[in-house]
């Protein structure tokens, strides 16, 4: 079993929340107009082509993600002290809280015989995060972008992943919610089943389902 981290494990909430955030840890009025028109800016700015050809390659390294996030905030507008305020906020594992189900259902998979890993375009270590919730030892391998200099759609991603697992693509699932980058998978010959988008903060995410297709 393979998962993907972001939006398929853990919340990731709405850009107003991150820009909110970020106004009120920089000690910023964050009122709804504020936040709309800073919202407004990283939008039009993350279609900008210096950005969009940055993001094929940032988290390859935390360096290279550190030096695109803050180039990517400038070209919105943003100044340096809530530029920094933005970024360091992903660092917070209160930001991406995990899903109600995640436990459950990964503890279910272990008991059944399956072997896990999380297979990440990220720029930091998860390991604490899970640890700290205590699902770590029902993950047997993290495949983690900025530790491999290597990031979806490359298919090389998802081949450390089998070769972590000792598996073969045929008996592999991957589970994630972006079919431009978890769908790659499907290059390698593993089945891939993405998740619906919405809103789940708080909720279960649905990963029972895969309970379903697991012998």
């Amino acid at each position: 079993m393979l998962f993907d981290w972001r939006g398929t494990l853990v919340d990731d909430p709405p850009d107003e929340w991150w820009v909110r955030e970020a106004l009120l840890r920089a000690g910023r009025e964050a009122g709804d107009d504020r936040v709309a028109e800073l919202t407004a800016a990283l939008r039009r700015a993350a279609e900008l082509p210096d950005v969009v050809r940055g993001q094929a390659g940032c988290d390859c390294s935390a360096t290279a993600h550190r030096a695109w996030s803050l180039g990517y905030f400038a070209l919105a507008g943003l100044d340096s002290e809530l530029a920094l305020a933005l970024y360091e906020l992903d660092l917070d594992p209160a930001s991406h809280p995990f899903y109600a189900d995640v436990a459950p259902v990964l503890a279910e998979l272990r008991a059944r015989g399956c072997r896990v890993a999380v297979v990440s375009d990220i720029h930091f270590d998860l390991r604490p995060e899970f640890a700290a919730a205590g699902i770590e030892e029902v993950v047997d391998a993290f495949v983690l972008s900025f530790e491999h200099g290597v990031q979806k759609p490359d298919r090389r991603v998802f081949e450390i992943a089998l070769d972590a697992l000792g598996a073969g693509a045929a008996d592999a699932l991957m589970v994630g919610d972006r079919a431009s980058r978890d769908g790659a998978a499907t290059a390698v010959g593993i089945a891939t089943w993405l998740l619906p988008e919405g809103d789940f903060t708080d909720k279960p995410r649905g990963l029972d389902r895969v309970l379903a297709l697991v012998h």
